[in-house]
């Protein structure tokens, strides 16, 4: 039953030697196309020569590939040290680390190369729609302080008309210094307001403009085609959007607001009470000393709001970097994990016939082993054998006092010898008689 089973084993490896070279041709000339088309992206020049100069590389990687496996499927089956064994897992290890470097990444490239770009504009699209809100956000913040600054615009205004009116800060109406100087106050807050609502209009213009580039980036990221003229088109819209956002953080609002503040304190300016009688002038004076402590604190609520404005963290600026297709998949090389995988397996792909063969052979040679030496030797070696006996005995001696003397002749002695050994190395089995 081992004879058979070790024939059988025997027929099977000659029967698949012949696919085990297409095999490896086939695995060969695929990485060597997919190589030919991730190295196709990394080269400039002219057509013609990086069309020759990836034919030559894939080429190459192609030769090397199936040289390499075949020189593995070869000679690793048959080694049985454990020490040279070891020696060839090294080799092995190293040959795989080398093609992984100079094929499997390219491969890669060629399978995933325009989805890795996708993600990478993708990406940018992303960075770019929060530095577009952030600046939004930073520009429209001194609107926060419209509604304060109208509130008090319109306090002083109403004082105004009521003292005019009524006399109600005085006790005497007419338009005397105070109410000169409340409607002055209304005046330079409803200045600041106006300024407010006109930044407000260009932030919303800017903000409008900067969405329709991010809009064209969204569309040429999904859009049907090749990637690198839709990349050259993303390129040209994010230096349009980086115009944008750049103008949004130079349109805001708080450096003036915190300027107008300090003015309305610094540069208060009371006008001389104009009452023809003491009291009425003595009243006038402590109504704008009212007004001055007034102006006061809303010039130092208006600048602290502007100072938090301001101190909000700019937008940083961003460069867009292109990436070729090959730096891509190995930027993002967590999100393409399954192009990796088959880029890696069309090169490494034989190891696993290289070891089924060597799992084979080693199952033959430990059943060959166990066989009886009758069962080993071929009909032509037995007949060889009988010829060299009959030789032996026509010399006129003894065929088994030959054998003796060759066992017990020093095996670093140069002096020939015409006896022939017959216990013979196990051999592989030939094909024979079915168990």
């Amino acid at each position: 039953m081992a004879l058979g089973a070790s024939h059988r084993l025997q027929d099977g490896v000659v029967a698949v030697e012949t696919m085990t070279r297409f095999a490896l041709a086939v695995l060969a000339l695929a990485s060597g196309v997919y190589t030919y088309l991730g190295v196709r992206s990394l080269l400039d020049g002219s057509p013609t020569a990086v069309f020759f100069a990836a034919i030559i590389y894939s080429a190459s990687v192609s030769v090397a590939i199936y040289a390499f496996w075949s020189y593995m499927g070869r000679f690793y089956p048959h080694v049985t040290g454990a020490a040279a064994r070891g020696a060839m897992l090294g080799v092995m290890a190293l040959g795989c680390a080398m093609i992984i470097a100079m094929s499997s990444w390219l491969n890669a490239a060629a399978l995933a190369g325009s989805a890795a770009l996708e993600q990478h504009l993708a990406e940018t699209v992303e960075d770019y729609t929060a530095d577009l809100d952030k600046a939004h956000q930073n520009a429209l913040a001194a609107q926060s302080l419209l509604p304060d600054i109208q509130r008090t615009s319109e306090r002083f205004a109403r004082l105004a008309e009521d003292e005019r009116e009524s006399g109600a800060l005085t006790g005497t109406t007419g338009s005397g210094s105070v109410v000169q100087l409340l409607s002055q106050m209304s005046a330079q807050l409803g200045e600041l307001e106006s300024n407010i609502i006109a930044s407000r209009e260009r932030v919303t213009n800017l903000f409008d403009q900067g969405r329709t580039h991010l809009e064209t980036m969204r569309t040429l990221v999904s859009a049907p085609g090749a990637i690198a003229p839709r990349s050259d088109q993303f390129s040209a819209e994010v230096v349009a959007l980086s115009g944008v956002i750049t103008s949004l953080q130079q349109t805001s609002i708080a450096p003036s607001v915190k300027r107008a503040a300090e003015d309305l304190s610094l540069g208060f300016i009371a006008p001389v009470a104009d009452g023809r009688a003491a009291d009425l002038a003595n009243r006038q004076d402590q109504v704008m000393a009212t007004i001055r402590a007034s102006v006061a604190a809303q010039s130092t609520v208006l600048s602290q709001a502007a100072d938090d404005i301001l101190a909000r963290e700019p937008v940083a600026e961003r460069r867009f970097v292109p990436l070729s297709s090959a730096e891509a998949v190995l930027r993002y090389a967590d999100d393409f994990i399954p192009a990796w995988a088959g880029a890696i397996s069309i090169d490494l792909l034989p190891a696993v016939l290289v070891f089924m063969l060597a799992v084979v052979h080693g199952v033959i040679r430990r059943q060959d082993e166990r066989l009886p030496f009758a069962h080993r030797i071929t009909a032509a070696e037995l007949l060889e054998a009988l010829e060299v006996r009959r030789a032996v005995e026509r010399s006129g001696l003894d065929p088994e006092d030959a054998i003796r003397q060759a066992e017990t002749q020093d095996p670093a002695s140069d002096h020939p010898t015409n006896i022939t050994n017959l216990d013979m190395p196990p051999k592989l089995p030939r094909k024979g008689p079915q168990a």
